[in-house]
């Protein structure tokens, strides 16, 4: 079965560049509020998300060139639940995700802005691991930064370590979904050969 290559999650699209822009710019205006409020991790954390975004366009220089609308949504599903007071989208879940769509991102710019190469099956495999890779580290800059910045941290052991089995199952189960969704841009393509008019001016050239 046909995969698309990572590049082209890079959409150049009008359509996809408008839903883009709007998510970019409600994500901005979230992170300057929780700024504002004394939210520091969550502002840094739209700050990454911004500067993830914004990469491809800037570096391509075309207002167009954006990652899709719908990895951008799920990356910014808990910046999005702090603005609508939704605890779903800022549970475990909704954040692993979340980590998953960044980690996606992630993979995609530097196999198309750097010279690292990987096929769309290890990256798969890269978005499960950096899931719970982040879990992990989460867990560890929360609980050294408790005392310092207040930034609450369970005291139960057990619920630690359910945090990292829900970041393993999110890993996992976002891997699988970025699997099929790589499958069906491969499909998308089959079903979109390239215009007969290009392949003849590339021929006459």
């Amino acid at each position: 079965m046909s995969q698309a290559s990572l590049e082209e999650l890079i959409v150049d699209g009008r359509t996809n560049a408008v839903l883009s822009w709007l998510l970019v710019a409600a994500i901005a205006l979230i992170g300057l509020g929780e700024f504002v409020t004394g939210g520091t991790l969550w502002a840094t954390f739209t700050v990454a998300l911004v500067a993830l975004a914004l990469l491809p366009p800037i570096t391509v220089r075309s207002w167009e060139a954006m990652i899709p609308w719908e990895v951008l949504l799920l990356a910014a599903l808990p910046v999005l639940g702090l603005a609508l007071g939704s605890d779903r989208l800022t549970g475990h879940v909704a954040s692993y995700l979340s980590v998953a769509a960044i980690a996606l991102v992630f993979a995609v710019e530097l196999q198309t802005f750097t010279t690292v190469r990987m096929t769309s099956s290890f990256a798969v495999i890269f978005v499960a691991v950096t899931t719970m890779a982040a879990a992990a580290l989460w867990a560890l800059f929360r609980w050294s930064t408790a005392g310092l910045l207040g930034v609450p941290f369970p005291t139960d052991h057990d619920a630690v370590m359910w945090e990292f089995v829900y970041s393993t199952i999110t890993g996992l189960g976002a891997g699988i979904v970025f699997e099929l969704y790589f499958r069906r841009l491969g499909r998308h393509e089959q079903c979109h050969p390239p215009d007969e008019t290009s392949i003849a001016e590339g021929n006459n050239a």
